[in-house]
Formats: C-alpha cells, sequence, structure tokens
C-alpha cells in the first residue's frame, strides 16, 4: 500500500512545483492527442484551469489525510488485505477526478472534428509503439530486467537505498507474477478503439447535431469503461494480478527495516506537508504561453 500511495502524486518528488505545472503539461499533453486549433485551446485551457481548481481546493486535502493515515500504518507490518484497501481507496479517488471531468469535456466535444480524431488514431499508434518499447521486448531476459529495474525504482522512491536481500526478494516476485504486456497492450487498443468509435458517433453531424445529454451519456460510459473491463478474461486477469500485487506489495513492505519504514514515513509526511500547502495555495494564474 505504501508503493501505491506514490500513485497519488504520480511519483513526483517535486510535488509543489510540479503541481503548479501540472495545468500546463496537462494541456501540452492532452493537444498532443487533439491537436486543438486557435478557436479552440482557450475553451479547453478554461476546462483545465476549472478541473485543477477544484482538484487542488477539494481533492489535495483528502490526499494529505490519506498520508496522514499511511504516516501511521507504514511504520507497522502490513497484510495483503490491508495493501489491496488501500488500492480501493486510490481507485475511488481515480473515479472522482473522473466525474469531475467528464462534463466539462462534454461541453467541448460539439467542436471536435474529423480530421482531430484522424490525428487522435495516429497519436494512439505511436503511443503503442512507445509502450512495447517500454514493456514488450522479445527477449525475455530484457522484459524482466526493465520490470525489476523500474520496481526497484519504485520502491526506493519511498523507503530509500534497497539492500541486496531486498534487491533479490523484487527479482524472485517480479518473475513470479503474472503481469502481462502483451494482455496489457490489447486492453489499450481495445479502449482506444472504443474510445475512438464513441468520439465519432458523438460528434457525428457537427456541432447543429450536438445534444449535451447523449454526449454526458456517451462519456460517462466511456470513462466507465477506460476504469474497469467488462466481464470476461481480462477482468479475470485484473483480479489475479491485483491479489498477487497486494501480497508481493506486503511482503516487500514487511522484509523493511525500522531505518526504511522511517524514512517512509518521513517521505509520506514530506508530502502531505506540500499537498496541504497547495490546497491553500491561491490558482496560479492562467499562462496563455501555453497556447
Amino acid at each position: 500500500m505504501w508503493l501505491l500511495s506514490i500513485l497519488l502524486l504520480g511519483g513526483c518528488s517535486a510535488v509543489r512545483i510540479g503541481y503548479n505545472q501540472a495545468p500546463t503539461l496537462a494541456w501540452w499533453w492532452l493537444d498532443g492527442y487533439m491537436d486543438f486549433d486557435g478557436e479552440q485551446a482557450p475553451k479547453v485551457q478554461e476546462a483545465l484551469n476549472h478541473w485543477f481548481a477544484w482538484h487542488r481546493t477539494t481533492q489535495l486535502p483528502d490526499y494529505a489525510n490519506l498520508l496522514a493515515a499511511a504516516q501511521l500504518q507504514v511504520l507497522q507490518p502490513a497484510t495483503p488485505q490491508q495493501v489491496c484497501r488501500w488500492s480501493d481507496e486510490l481507485r475511488m479517488r481515480l473515479a472522482a477526478a473522473f466525474a469531475q471531468g467528464v462534463p466539462l469535456a462534454a461541453e467541448l466535444l460539439p467542436a471536435l472534428k474529423p480530421e482531430q480524431l484522424a490525428h487522435l488514431e495516429r497519436r494512439y499508434r505511436k503511443s503503442n509503439r512507445d509502450f512495447e518499447e517500454d514493456f514488450v521486448q522479445q527477449d525475455r531476459d530484457q522484459r524482466l530486467k526493465a520490470a525489476v529495474e523500474r520496481t526497484v525504482d519504485r520502491a526506493e522512491m519511498l523507503y530509500g537505498r534497497l539492500d541486496e536481500r531486498q534487491r533479490q526478494l523484487i527479482a524472485v516476485g517480479v518473475a513470479a507474477s503474472p503481469f502481462d504486456p502483451t494482455a496489457w497492450l490489447a486492453e489499450r487498443q481495445a479502449v482506444q478503439v472504443e474510445t475512438l468509435q464513441t468520439l465519432a458517433r458523438l460528434t457525428a453531424g457537427g456541432p447543429a447535431r450536438a445534444d449535451r445529454e447523449s454526449n454526458l451519456a456517451g462519456l460517462q460510459a466511456l470513462a466507465a469503461r477506460v476504469q474497469r473491463a467488462p466481464p470476461g478474461p481480462y477482468r479475470s486477469y485484473q483480479q489475479r494480478l491485483t491479489d498477487y500485487n497486494c501480497s508481493f506489495i506486503a511482503q516487500l513492505h514487511n522484509s523493511t527495516t525500522p531505518a526504511q519504514r522511517l524514512a517512509a514515513r518521513n517521505k509520506l509526511k514530506g508530502w502531505e506537508d506540500d499537498l496541504r500547502a497547495l490546497a491553500t495555495q491561491k490558482t496560479p494564474a492562467r499562462s496563455d504561453a501555453a497556447l
């Protein structure tokens, strides 16, 4: 559960700086996928600023409280059940973020053009090639080595330097994991296809045929699909992977020394303090330079 807490912060060590830059970074990311025109860009930027203002004032205090609770628990042994409960906590917060963002996206949807969907499809293909380079190496040993390195990096972000015994524990645990990057890639591609089909259906006919309620319902269904696979082989695989990861993370945490747990507690405290400061900070003024 302690490693999962990092996901709240995106793995960023400079939380305050990173969060204040997030609206601009989110704009660049979205524009890279959608290629917004001059008329769309200010509206998208306004929607992003609105979402981040909501997130800053309502979600950051909640994240800070979660990190405060984690500080108490990180000093104690962990069970797989505790880890899974923390995983559920994070999923609930992700769902809240989607719920706030979907109505904003529905307002922007009528302005999308067919050429932008074609651009999105091309961008998806590129992102899938990048994914394959990172996760689907043809050589099994190379793939395993990369996965172990990623896991060690994430653990050391929280606990500090791991010893050789803990690195070996990670190597054995990663090798035994049911994680299947090819299945993950196939699921990504399935979601991408559904995204393109949904956007094409909802934007057919242009703004003149825009139906706000239909757009909202369509995007809500798509958001639900993104967050959770339908019943079937992939959802069953996800559950197996989740159960394994909960046990694996608990085992890794229980291998840590008192000094490592104290280092983790101090790291969580620092993040908590950063989030509380950000939550009370005035939202930075919008920078049109990003447009």
